[in-house]
């Protein structure tokens, strides 16, 4: 193996000085350990330093030198960015020269004329030394993609801001791509990484006017810590408008969050809050801004409270199983087919608690198969207790989440819980959304196979509100589609809609799928629904979800009913 030290070439070092005398005493000393060139003036100094920018580790300079001095020479260099890294001994025998060329950026002096060579070297060494770990430091600063802070350095920035600058008023802002990972897979990483460049040029040209720092802190999160005198729409705009200047053919959306500065508050509490706001305006094209409030800081709060009451409420047993019957309109009358289990939060301090304030909180924290498990056992004890006290057989649905996916006992537990309750197993229909698909297809392909192999029937959640519906009925193993609620909403007042739902009824009977309507409302929907061949529909026009004592009014009808059309 070839060690990497044989191979290394010499660091370089530039002796500038009009006498010859001098170069070769500089160069008797520092020969063999380090590589050099030499020039006779400021000029010539100059030159070199731009031709070999990117090699030189050290210049030393002699400050009186015909053509140009030493001193004009560490004047030129402050001026430019790439020529200031290369750090500068100056070499004098002016003890007054000493103190104008370090404020000029020098970062050493030697005295002349020379006479101890260790001390020279043990000087050259320790300022190459000094400069490569600032320079390795910055390295480590900065992401290496955008220019920007690395997100460590600068959550350490912004502490110390905050720590040494009290008087310094900077708002949070969170910046954010929309579906970065379709535009990675439609577009090739190599224009993503393109789109993340222009975004970190376009912050670094806002920060050049204005007081702030800023860093990509994710793959495609940026934040931002600056003054704003509050105009945050026309900052957000300012960064689309540079996005779609350079990416004219493709849909690049941006959003915002921000938190406005607030004494009180750590840095690292503001860009929370502000990421919670940018995580509200996912997906909305129309308002991509949202800036927290007080409104907001509540909501957080009751998701932190909710977040932390979860065990208890499984514990006390604080979540309520509602259902909501799914019937059969292609018989008159309409006939009960199933339910659908559907979870409330029966609060002892707040209250019953609509689904939609928890569902997606424990969906995005992967705390929502604490719930789902919940359900499942409470609806599979429902129905065997239906089953044993009327003697009615009432299949339901339940929510088979993203997280349940992913979870390696899955399967185990519903065999248990089918097994424990004296169940079918096609008494527990199992519910799976379009987004789990999305999310990992294979995964949630493999998984289906396996649970409708054993006898579970599948439904197909919320068909058509996402993107890939067409791609799934193509690929997994289901037996129901409910179709979404959107798509029943208009069906009386408009004809496309109407022709819309024709047209999935028709590719579902293709594939022989039964079809759910969710949402029905009213006898003019149920009605055309029925004539256009739908087999179930779920809605208020027949009930709204009803806790399990109400729902034994609606079997016990329809055992009535099955008693009459007996006789």
């Amino acid at each position: 193996m070839i060690n990497s030290k044989q191979i290394q070439r010499p660091q370089m070092i530039l002796v500038v000085d009009d006498q010859e005398i001098n170069r070769d005493l500089l160069g008797d000393i520092l020969e063999g350990k380090y590589a050099l060139l030499y020039a006779e003036n400021g000029k010539e100094a100059l030159d070199l330093m731009r031709e070999h920018r990117g090699e030189l580790s050290l210049v030393l300079l002699d400050l009186m030198m015909p053509v140009m001095s030493g001193m004009e020479v560490l004047e030129k260099v402050r001026e430019e960015e790439a020529l200031s890294k290369i750090p500068v001994i100056v070499l004098t025998a002016d003890k007054n020269a000493e103190l104008k060329a370090l404020q000029l950026g020098a970062a050493d002096f030697i005295t002349k004329p020379f006479d101890v060579r260790e001390v020279i070297l043990a000087r050259v060494d320790r300022i190459i030394e000094l400069s490569e770990g600032r320079q390795l430091i910055s390295a480590a600063e900065h992401d290496q993609l955008t220019g920007l802070y690395t997100r460590n350095f600068f959550i350490e920035y912004a502490n110390r801001l905050y720590r040494y600058h009290p008087g310094m008023h900077l708002d949070a802002l969170v910046l954010n791509i929309e579906q970065f990972h379709s535009i990675n897979a439609l577009d090739g990483r190599e224009f993503g990484d393109e789109i993340l460049r222009v975004i970190g040029r376009a912050i670094r040209d806002f920060l050049e006017e204005t007081q702030g720092i800023a860093s990509r802190y994710d793959a495609d999160r940026y934040v931002i810590y600056c003054r704003t005198e509050g105009s945050y729409r026309a900052i957000l705009d300012r960064f689309q408008s540079e996005v779609n200047a350079f990416a004219s053919n493709a849909n690049v959306r941006l959003r915002m969050g921000v938190r406005p500065w607030h004494g009180d508050a750590e840095p690292i509490l503001l860009f929370d809050q502000a990421r919670a706001a940018c995580n509200m305006v996912r997906g909305d094209y129309q308002n991509p801004l949202m800036v927290y409030d007080e409104d907001m800081r509540q909501q957080e709060m009751l998701r932190q409270r909710l977040l932390n009451d979860l065990q208890v409420a499984v514990e006390e047993r604080q979540f309520k199983v509602y259902y909501q019957p799914k019937y059969n309109i292609q018989v008159d009358p309409p006939r009960l087919s199933s339910a659908e289990a559907l979870v409330r939060w029966c609060h002892p301090d707040l209250g019953m608690i609509s689904p939609k304030k928890f569902i997606p909180l424990f969906e995005g924290n992967g705390l929502i198969s604490v719930v789902d498990d919940y359900v499942w056992r409470e609806a599979a004890g429902q129905i065997a207790r239906w089953k044993e006290k009327l003697g009615y057989r009432l299949p339901v649905s339940v929510n088979l989440s993203r997280a349940d996916v992913f979870a390696p006992d899955l399967v185990e537990k519903l065999v248990g819980l089918i097994r424990d309750n004296g169940l079918e197993f096609r008494d527990l229909k199992l519910e799976v959304t379009e987004s789990a698909y999305t999310d990992n297809a294979h995964r949630l392909l493999e998984v289906v196979a396996r649970l409708r192999k054993l006898g579970f029937e599948i439904e197909m959640d919320d068909f058509g509100s996402g993107y890939s519906s067409l791609n799934m009925l193509s690929e997994m193993p289901i037996d129901v589609l409910k179709m979404d609620m959107k798509f029943v909403r208009n069906i009386e007042k408009s004809e496309k809609d109407y022709r819309l739902v024709e047209l999935i009824l028709d590719i579902a009977k293709y594939l022989n799928l039964e079809v759910v309507a969710e949402g029905v409302e009213t006898e003019g929907q149920m009605t055309l629904l029925k004539d256009a061949g739908c087999d179930l529909v779920q809605g208020y026009y027949f009930s709204r979800p009803v806790p399990p004592e109400e729902f034994e009014k609606l079997i016990r009808k329809e055992l009535e009913m099955e008693r009459r059309s007996e006789k």
